[in-house]
């Protein structure tokens, strides 16, 4: 092994060359001795320093360079840093710009949904104004007359037949008898001409009858045409309670809109879209249960306590029920028929109930309608007074213009006396403000009316008996009234005993 690895190890090995020991080769070896020692040699030590010299040229040049590309460096880069410190600004300042705009964006947008909001809120105003019934009663009362009428409305009455007409009508059957075979030319022609020959007394009686008739007429129709024009403006009155009532909800529901806050407009939104379910009248009987029915009701009980569900309950009673014999059914049946029965006699009684209330709505809504026309009357003549009044002022103040200023109405000039009517009036106010306790003063004058013309000819009688004694009373005070005007020479001065019994 020992032999193999020396031969190894010499094979690896070069030769080793002889050096020869002549004078270059020493000098050489002097010159790098005396090199490493330090020592040199006069010329070249000025060769060394001239090489030095010109290697600290090129250091300081290399130096002044690196100097200046460092210098060039600094400058670049601090205009690079400028660069990027402004563009830093203006990306600053376009994120600013971008937040404000986001900023308005949100304002903008929450201002929109609350008026959204308001909008909705207001959509679901519903006003608790009772809508004036007098449009509804009058087109009521039309309906119900059209119907009678056979489609014409019931203020359509005919005019009445002049006399000529209504002498046709007595003569025609006269003319045919003459004539059965004369149509309705000839007839007509005949009874024309038999008309021209009549005198004025035989005329009489025809134009009498046609004068009555008319005046009639004309007398309904002017009532007919006073009660419209009266209703006409009790619900033009009406109408413009109803619509101060209704500004004055609206403007406080908005106010109370404006201050609520989002909970409670977002519950009311979601209740917006849900429609709201036909009222049932609690009254009215319950439909019966089939014979299926009592018996599930009967079998639920059991089922629930053996803690079973309300599908499993139906798909087991519906199960037993189909396996059940036509005996086994039957005492079920039996309730069901019992139950169906009863609630017959229940549905018999609930619609005779309703009919009852039907009536008696009608009568109501009939009384009603005879206290607004009535109260519609009333309005009228209160109208029609103050133009009246309003007319007699400008012709007074036309007067005085004219011809000085009118005499002064005398103080001590008895008092006219109160009619029956104003003397009942009195009492039947009190009476029913008594019962009806805050109804309006205009109601209670179409009360009284309607109450007045109710009575019959014996109550009517003892008030008009009370007003004629107030009458004559008031007569016997005029009488001395006179008198005394006439005593002091025409003046409008009146005695003590005058005063007296005006005051009596």
């Amino acid at each position: 092994m020992a032999t193999a690895g020396s031969r190894k190890g010499g094979r690896g090995r070069k030769a080793l060359t002889a050096v020869l020991d002549n004078d270059a080769n020493i000098s050489a070896g002097k010159a790098d001795v005396a090199a490493a020692a330090g020592i040199l040699s006069p010329p070249q030590k000025a060769k060394r320093a001239t090489s030095k010299s010109s290697k600290g040229k090129a250091a300081a040049a290399a130096a002044a360079e690196e100097q200046a590309s460092v210098v060039d460096a600094v400058s670049e880069l601090q205009g690079m840093l400028e660069k990027l410190r402004l563009e830093k600004e203006k990306a600053e300042e376009m994120v600013r710009e971008r937040d404000e705009v986001i900023r308005r964006k949100e304002e903008e947008q929450g201002r929109l949904q609350a008026e959204l909001k308001k909008v909705q809120r207001a959509k679901e105003f519903k006003p608790t104004v009772s809508i004036p019934l007098v449009k509804a009663l009058i087109e009521k009362d039309q309906e119900g007359e059209k119907k009678k009428g056979k489609g014409k409305a019931g203020h359509e009455r005919k005019k009445p037949c002049p006399a000529y007409v209504l002498w046709c009508k007595d003569q025609w059957n006269e003319i045919k008898k003459e004539s059965p075979d004369a149509d309705f030319k000839e007839v007509s022609n005949a009874l024309g001409a038999k008309w021209k020959a009549l005198g004025a007394e035989e005329k009489q009686p025809y134009e009498e009858r046609y004068r009555q008739e008319k005046e009639a007429y004309l007398q309904v129709v002017g009532q007919e045409k006073r009660e419209a024009e009266a209703m006409k403006l009790l619900e033009e009155e009406r109408m413009q309670r109803t619509a101060k009532e209704l500004l004055e909800q609206y403007l406080k529901f908005r106010q109370e809109a404006d201050d609520d806050g989002d909970g409670g407009d977002n519950k009311k939104a979601s209740k917006k879209g849900k429609k709201k379910k036909k009222e049932k009248d609690p009254s009215k009987p319950k439909q019966p249960m089939s014979a299926y029915f009592v018996y599930t009701q009967q079998r639920r009980a059991a089922l629930v306590a053996e803690k079973k569900n309300v599908p499993e309950i139906g798909r087991i009673t519906g199960e037993e029920w189909k396996a059940m014999s036509e005996a086994e059914k039957a005492p079920f049946e039996a309730a069901a028929r019992k139950q169906r029965e009863e609630y017959q006699v229940e549905m018999a009684a609930y619609r005779q109930r309703k009919q009852e209330e039907a009536a008696c709505q009608e009568k109501e809504e009939e009384e009603q309608k005879k206290i607004m026309k009535q109260e519609a009357l009333q309005l009228l003549k209160k109208k029609e007074k103050t133009d009246n009044i309003i007319k007699k002022t400008k012709e007074e103040q036309r007067k005085k213009k004219v011809g000085g200023a009118a005499a002064a109405a005398d103080p001590n000039r008895p008092k006219k006396p109160a009619s029956s009517f104003l003397l009942f009036s009195k009492e039947a106010r009190r009476q029913l403000a008594e019962e009806r306790p805050g109804v309006a003063s205009s109601t209670l004058t179409a009360l009284v009316s309607v109450k007045w013309k109710e009575l019959g000819e014996a109550e009517k009688q003892a008030w008009n008996g009370k007003a004629a004694e107030a009458m004559a009373a008031y007569k016997r005070d005029m009488e001395e009234y006179t008198k005394a005007a006439a005593s002091s020479g025409g003046g409008g001065d009146a005695s003590p005993c005058t005063s007296s019994s005006a005051s009596s």
